[in-house]
């Protein structure tokens, strides 16, 4: 399918003067030709950490056959249907960090930069998983950080510091929840291993054992921080893989369940202005999406909710006074940068391995720098590599940071209409909260 601007702006056109009120949404009979619910028994959160716009662009771009005419769509353009503000509490101004856009994310309340689902009081607010699991649904996690970095840490725990991580993974044996996997093994300590195992959770490390577990509970640690980067192992397919297993354990619950899925290392490519390694990770994060797509088209009762807590590195698709982004470099490097760096650190004949690795010819001012950069250490020759990249490609960043640019919205499923349009990320929140089921009336 080939990607063209009309449709967009007239369905654009169209969603702002047809969407319903989102009390009346939530309460419609029909939605779609498919005649999905108008609730919801299963609902799946995707957040791609740090994926602001011009990131799904550059995606598309990547993505794209360089042998036709069309620019063909990705799934983004095919769910998107709308846009979120992400600005934090006012005491932390209008660039939020993944606390507390998680927080809002997580429980429709805005908060401080480093707020763990906690109030500017640094009182708990409830989660929209700690919410399902209260009326009877499964709930789990599944993140390419560890497990109890920001984002996971806000939909399961409370705390005043995102950098409490020993604190935040001992309270995940409160949470109840049915699936954590992801990494973070350095913070879950054997006494607190056995503490889960004897709650019932099966504790596997090895990403083949994921196959074994047919049953919920599962606390799968496969990293001893993040998961690899998807560039340095592109068959791996480990978010979308680990979303499948989600799905298939927390289904088996007939009430449904509510699940977070995270594309984290979006964002830690991002702050690391690393342009080939965020390609790489969109690209599994893309094909998380596509496994849960598939999972609503055969469960019709399944909403999925995508979106990013916030935009990070400023990244622009072209710079530097030129009209062009040249991503071929990107779909040719077999590695990633750090990878390349580490052995042209230790190899003898680096200069032809790391043009191997890039898989262009470098030029001799190129040689000169990157042998520059080199003699300074392994840090110094990754970012050196990634700024040739930069250069290559004609991308650009404004900042190793955060930035309060909107973040998109995407949704399928039933009552995905009601992320139509603009709306605050908090808003996102108290409408996933009103789709959940009502709690069931005591008999007399």
């Amino acid at each position: 399918m080939s990607f063209t601007k009309a449709p967009f702006l007239l369905l654009g056109v169209s969603l702002l003067f047809s969407t319903p009120s989102f009390a009346k949404e939530a309460g419609a009979d029909e939605i779609g030709p498919a005649k999905a619910p108008s609730r919801p028994k299963n609902i799946v959160i995707m957040i791609g950490d740090g994926m602001g716009p011009s990131y799904t662009s550059a995606y598309r771009y990547y993505k794209d056959n360089p042998d036709t005419e069309e620019v063909e769509q990705t799934v983004f353009d095919r769910l998107l249907v709308g846009m979120a503000s992400t600005y934090p509490a006012s005491v932390s101004g209008y660039v939020t960090d993944s606390a507390a856009a998680a927080t809002a994310l997580a429980t429709g309340v805005k908060s401080y930069n480093g707020a763990i689902s906690v109030d500017t009081q640094k009182q708990p607010l409830p989660t929209i998983l700690e919410k399902a699991k209260s009326l009877g649904l499964s709930t789990g996690v599944a993140v390419t950080s560890q497990i109890n970095h920001a984002t996971p840490a806000a939909f399961l725990a409370h705390n005043e510091s995102r950098k409490n991580y020993d604190a935040l993974a001992l309270s995940y044996l409160d949470t109840n929840a049915d699936v954590f996997l992801g990494g973070g093994q350095k913070y879950f300590s054997p006494e607190l291993l056995e503490q889960f195992k004897a709650k019932g959770y099966q504790h596997i490390t090895r990403f083949e054992d994921l196959a074994s577990i047919t049953q919920p509970k599962v606390l799968g640690l496969f990293a001893q921080v993040q998961l690899p980067w998807v560039i340095d192992e592109k068959e791996a397919k480990k978010l979308s893989t680990l979303t499948q297993k989600a799905l298939s354990l927390l289904s088996q619950n007939d009430q449904g369940f509510v699940l977070l899925v995270e594309g984290s290392l979006i964002d830690w490519a991002g702050h690391n202005n690393d342009i080939a390694a965020v390609m790489g990770e969109m690209s599994e994060f893309s094909n998380a999406i596509e496994v849960v797509e598939q999972f609503v088209r055969e469960n019709p009762d399944t909403l999925m909710v995508i979106t990013a807590d916030h935009n990070t590195g400023g990244l622009s698709i072209g710079a530097n006074g030129q009209y062009s982004w040249n991503p071929e470099i990107l779909r040719n490097m077999s590695v990633s940068s750090d990878t390349l760096a580490l052995a042209a650190i230790n190899g003898e004949q680096w200069q032809a391995d790391l043009a191997r690795g890039l898989g262009v010819e470098l030029s001799a001012e190129e040689l000169t720098g990157l042998d520059a950069a080199r003699m300074q250490g392994q840090e110094t020759l990754a970012i050196a590599i990634r700024h040739l990249i930069d250069k290559r490609t004609n991308t650009g960043w404004t900042t190793d940071g955060h930035t309060g640019t909107d973040v998109q919205v995407f949704a399928a499923g039933p009552a995905s209409e009601l992320f139509n349009g603009h709306q605050d990320n908090t808003d996102i929140a108290n409408k996933v909260f009103s789709l959940l089921p009502k709690p069931k009336k005591p008999k007399n």
